[in-house]
């Protein structure tokens, strides 16, 4: 025993124990930091796209399953990545609800209506549609809002009917009005458009009060215009 402990003392023994300290320190160390700075692991929920220099890398080619123009796509699990050549940027993808401002709606039939909408929308994780969202869009849900926006007040201005239709088919109506268009502006997919609801607004009510057309058998037909205005406003 004694024997053994003293030709571990010795020269060539400390030699080969640092050696292989040293072998278990580099295992146990250096390949796990090595391993994270050259492996990426995308999570579910989220995409990535391959960057040089903070810029998203272009193809400048067409290849197998991508065409030319699209950004480089990591998708969920773990992927390679070369610091000096390439890194890469995290991207989102769950879903995401905007609200639009209540607006004021004139329809067909020249009722004015207040609708509140809201939308709920997440990014297309493709080549181009990533390239869209990342790259060509600065507030995408401010420009998905304007255009949801707009395609409502289209549809409640063509509408010449006293009421406007239900809010789930009028919700379905803008859906599939805007969707192909918010895709090709934003690089987003449009899951759903929801009309929370919608009332003639008190502009209208007091118009049709001073004109003097009340409802039938309201209790201030034949009244005077403004004291019918007021009643008018007052069952609202």
């Amino acid at each position: 025993m004694i024997e053994t402990l003293t030709s571990l003392v010795g020269t060539g023994g400390m030699n080969a124990l640092i050696k292989t300290g040293g072998a278990v320190l580099t295992v146990l160390l250096v390949v796990p930091a090595l391993f994270k700075l050259l492996m990426v692991t995308i999570d579910e929920g989220e995409a990535a796209i391959r960057t040089r220099n903070g810029r998203p890398i272009v193809r400048r080619r067409a290849g197998r399953g991508h065409e030319a123009g699209e950004v480089v796509v990591l998708g969920p699990g773990t992927h390679a990545v070369f610091p000096v050549l390439a890194w890469y940027r995290r991207v989102d993808t769950r879903v995401r609800s905007t609200d639009l401002p209540a607006r004021q709606l004139t329809s067909g039939s020249g009722r004015q209506h207040l609708v509140h909408a809201s939308f709920d929308w997440r990014p297309f994780v493709t080549g181009t549609d990533l390239r869209v969202f990342e790259l060509e869009v600065a507030y995408v849900a401010e420009r998905t809002g304007n255009i949801v926006g707009a395609a409502l007040r289209d549809l409640v201005s063509d509408e010449a009917a006293p009421r406007l239709p239900e809010n789930a088919a009028l919700s379905a109506s803008v859906l599939a009005t805007c969707s192909d268009r918010v895709r090709a502006a934003c690089g987003i997919e449009l899951l759903s458009v929801v009309i929370t609801g919608d009332a003639t607004t008190d502009g209208y009510l007091l118009a049709e009060a001073i004109a003097g057309r009340h409802p039938a058998g309201s209790a201030v037909a034949g009244a005077d215009d403004w004291a019918g205005a007021v009643a008018v406003l007052r069952s609202v």
